[in-house]
């Protein structure tokens, strides 16, 4: 089989103010099973470096992972289930991505403190929350609106007041925002769009699965050189919900 010698994992769809600091004596009950999920992470780095040549979790990554209240964006019912390393149901037939696929695509992105970046399918504002850690701006677009409204509504509560959100079709990016250092798509295209190639700077990278609906997919890496040319790295096997349009 095609995908024999690839790790398959899980993923799915799955505004920067830092948390407010806790006091001395206050206690997270979501502090263990945080420190469970970086350590898995970090496990998974290692398990697949041979395809990813990322061996280890960016520290910058790490921390903004960390930072994050995961527990916020699952539904109530799931907060129990927030830190495990799989992806979990957030409503409308779409998912949380898995933590690992998380930091992984997140560090394939490349984040940079002046970059601009464009995600495809909000979900639940998780992906956005942990880019706002990590660049000037995020600009983010999902489908279905009231995912969209609850993750625009979720993210101005916990502070993070550098991204933006969109109902719209990811298929056509958001052109006059664009040029964006960084593209990442959170939800399956069989092919990735042209407008998002488009949209893409030079020397900007697009991290996006691709394949079909229901199917395994392979997470790819797009890189875009100083002349407008695109080099593409093909590095997992990953299953995401489809990325749907608007009709």
């Amino acid at each position: 089989m095609i995908f024999s010698r690839r790790r398959f994992f899980a993923g799915g769809i799955a505004l920067c103010f830092p948390a407010a600091a806790r006091t001395a004596d206050a206690v997270d009950p979501y502090d263990e099973a945080r420190a469970a999920m970086l350590a898995e992470i970090e496990n998974d780095f290692r398990r697949t470096a041979s395809a990813t040549r990322l061996e280890q979790l960016d520290p910058a990554i790490r921390d903004a992972i960390a930072r994050v209240p995961r527990h916020r964006f699952v539904p109530s019912d799931w907060a129990a289930s927030a830190y495990a390393n799989r992806p979990l149901p957030i409503g409308h037939g779409q998912t949380i991505s898995q933590p690992f696929i998380v930091a992984l695509m997140t560090q394939l992105l490349d984040p940079q403190p002046t970059h601009r970046v464009l995600e495809i399918g909000t979900g639940s504002g998780y992906q956005a929350a942990v880019l706002a850690h990590l660049v000037e701006r995020v600009h983010t677009i999902e489908i279905v609106s009231p995912l969209g409204e609850q993750a625009a509504e979720r993210l101005r509560e916990l502070g993070y007041d550098n991204v933006k959100v969109r109902i719209g079709d990811g298929y056509l990016g958001w052109p006059e925002a664009a040029p964006f250092n960084g593209i990442l798509l959170t939800a399956a295209p069989p092919s990735v769009p042209q407008p998002l190639i488009d949209q893409l700077a030079r020397g900007g990278r697009l991290v996006a699965p691709v394949g079909p609906q229901g199917g395994i997919q392979d997470l790819l890496l797009i890189r875009k050189n100083p002349d407008g040319r695109t080099v593409t790295s093909r590095l997992l096997a990953v299953r995401f919900v489809p990325l749907t349009r608007e009709r």
